[in-house]
């Protein structure tokens, strides 16, 4: 009750923080910090609570009751978003969401993000919105590469063993429309990225959510290319 005659709640304390991180921002000297950056890094952390918390649960992970705190970190180490979650939300969700509601002055264009972090429906709502999702694969090794075209897998014999299936264009063009509406309908507000997600993750057949995973199939191919062939790009994520 003291805390609330305060006006300490979620919407105050949240303008008040946006307002001191663009103060950051702006009066940075650039003899010390560099120029703005446009890429953040994001992850989670565990912090154990009560059982009484309507959030808490056990972590299977790393073991222990808590609730997880997500972080949006811009490149330079201010923070630009953070936001509470249970542990067996998802990550994804989470990253989406802070891309999206940071409420600060930074243009955000890359994230980094480990491998939690991502997926092929990422990859896909990430490109719709303007995003460049950059992440740290763990099993780099197991990740396959999508063909463009059926034919195109003769021209390559040097890496027939981690090429796989062709990408699926005419269900993207099908669905082009519908994948549009619900990138709109997040960068807007009118949907949460967590709701969304789990509606498409209990009917894995709905055809919109199988566009976004072939889209999601080739940007990921494309990303996976450049983070091979670049030691720059792979520096630079492993810095993130």
């Amino acid at each position: 009750m003291y805390i609330r005659r305060k006006f300490i709640h979620k919407e105050n304390l949240r303008q008040a923080l946006s307002e001191v991180v663009n103060a950051i921002l702006r009066t940075r000297m650039q003899d010390i910090w560099g120029e703005g950056t446009t890429a953040c890094a994001s992850d989670s952390k565990k912090f154990g609570s009560w059982d009484q918390n309507l959030m808490a649960e056990w972590h299977i992970r790393y073991r222990g009751r808590g609730v997880m705190i997500y972080w949006h970190v811009e490149k330079n180490s201010t923070c630009i978003y953070s936001q509470l979650k249970s542990c067996s939300s998802s990550e994804v969700a989470a990253m989406m969401e802070g891309l999206l509601r940071h409420c600060t002055e930074m243009e955000v264009e890359k994230n980094y993000v480990d491998t939690h972090g991502q997926s092929e429906v990422a990859f896909a709502f990430c490109h719709l919105l303007g995003f460049q999702l950059m992440p740290r694969f763990k099993a780099i090794h197991s990740q396959k590469l999508y063909r463009p075209e059926p034919e195109l897998g003769d021209l390559y014999s040097n890496l027939t063993p981690v090429l796989t299936r062709p990408i699926n264009w005419e269900l993207i063009r099908q669905q082009y429309d519908q994948m549009m509406k619900y990138a709109t309908a997040l960068r807007l507000g009118t949907a949460e990225t967590e709701a969304i997600l789990k509606r498409f993750t209990r009917n894995s057949s709905h055809p919109t959510y199988r566009a976004l995973g072939e889209l999601g199939k080739a940007i990921k191919t494309i990303f996976l290319c450049e983070y091979l062939h670049s030691e720059e790009i792979r520096r630079e994520i492993h810095e993130g």
